[in-house]
């Protein structure tokens, strides 16, 4: 797309505003290489290397082999056997999350953090003047750059939808604008797998229905929508035409926490459970680390070979305070649903009852986190 500003004049009033996406590249793995230069330009994980290891971030060197997030450390050696790993260093990741987001508030108080190493802005009205949404990204990635060692790549565009789908475009390091009026046509290029939010599956599904790409789905009316996926349906049906209504929003409260993992092959046997139980907890604990959330209920999900589920929570009166304790409290639930009458072909962990960061530190603590 046009790397030049948007021509915006009167969209504000019609409800389209400049939305900047900004991810930072291979955050994790980034950080290790910045901080250990004898690690720069070589195949590198951020994970556990052993067998019951989850990778949690991979760098460009090592994605060329394949080598992706959330996949299993030894999977991953296997695709790439000079794979390089380092322990995550959580604090390292959060100091310099808590400085990239005060260059992000010195342009606007509107920001909504995804994550350590992405967040949305508004800069529909900038605190600077500027007025130029792309402008203000290409200063924000060259602070970054300067201040940090680290590179970002941003999407500028009239809603949250388009900018996070742009800021994926030229990675790494790069800038991408989808213009007024360019939404639909940007989206009607893509595959279904790129649009948040639709996972292997559901691209899968799409595929067998016929729907590849965002021009395909726009083919399908709201009712046929609503026959094959349901709730996501009208989600669907807007992204499609490069339609999101949501603001930023930099005070939104995060209500759950986890992930799940659908097997190649259904286990049956308790001790396979319990060692698949470990790697689910490696990955939903690195989601609570890089979110920061704490959390007093864990619930454990089921689905077995039928469809059918079954499920665990337990609440506690604090909040869980580290790994150790999640993972004896995830090992304590799947021991209350064993045995199983049949086979279990997906599992997942759930955090919730979280605690808003400002109950959790004063802001006297940190001056930086106090500007949030």
């Amino acid at each position: 797309m046009d790397q030049g500003e948007p021509s915006w004049g009167g969209d504000e009033a019609a409800g389209l505003r400049k939305i900047i996406h900004v991810d930072m590249d291979a955050f994790y793995a980034s950080v290790e290489q910045r901080d250990d230069p004898s690690l720069r330009g070589k195949p590198l994980a951020v994970g556990g290397s052993s067998e019951r290891g989850v990778v949690a971030a991979a760098s460009y060197e090592a994605r060329v082999f394949g080598v992706r997030s959330a996949m299993a450390s030894a999977k991953a050696v296997r695709l790439c056997p000079q794979l390089l790993f380092r322990r995550p260093r959580f604090e390292v990741y959060r100091q310099i999350s808590r400085q990239i987001r005060a260059i992000f508030l010195d342009y606007t108080p509107l920001v909504e953090p995804l994550a350590l190493d992405e967040a949305y802005l508004d800069v529909t009205s900038d605190l600077r003047g500027i007025g130029s949404a792309t402008r203000i990204a290409e200063l924000i990635r060259t602070r970054i750059k300067a201040e940090t060692g680290l590179t970002a790549s941003a999407g500028v565009s009239y809603n949250k939808f388009l900018a996070k789908l742009a800021s994926d475009q030229n990675k790494p390091d790069g800038l991408c604008v989808i213009r007024p009026g360019d939404g639909a046509r940007f989206v009607s290029d893509l595959p279904v797998r790129r649009f948040h939010g639709v996972g292997p599956r559901g691209a899968e599904k799409m595929t067998r229905l016929g729907i590849e790409t965002g021009a395909d789905l726009v083919g399908k009316d709201l009712a046929y929508l609503r026959e094959h996926f349901g709730a996501q349906a009208d989600y669907l049906y807007r992204a499609a035409r490069g339609i999101d209504l949501r603001r930023v929003a930099p005070d939104r409260a995060r209500k759950s926490i986890g992930t799940e993992r659908t097997f190649e092959r259904d286990i049956s046997t308790g001790p396979a459970l319990r060692e698949m139980l470990d790697t689910i907890v490696e990955m939903a604990w690195h989601d609570v680390e890089k979110h920061q959330a704490q959390g007093r209920t864990l619930t454990l999900k089921l689905r077995l070979s039928d469809f059918s589920a079954r499920s665990r929570s337990r609440s506690q009166p604090a909040p869980i305070a580290d790994r150790a304790a999640f993972s004896a409290l995830a090992h304590a639930l799947l021991d209350e649903v064993l045995p199983l009458p049949q086979p279990v072909r997906l599992m997942g962990l759930t955090l919730s009852s979280l605690e808003e960061e400002t109950e959790r530190q004063s802001p006297a603590d940190d001056p930086q986190l106090s500007l949030l």
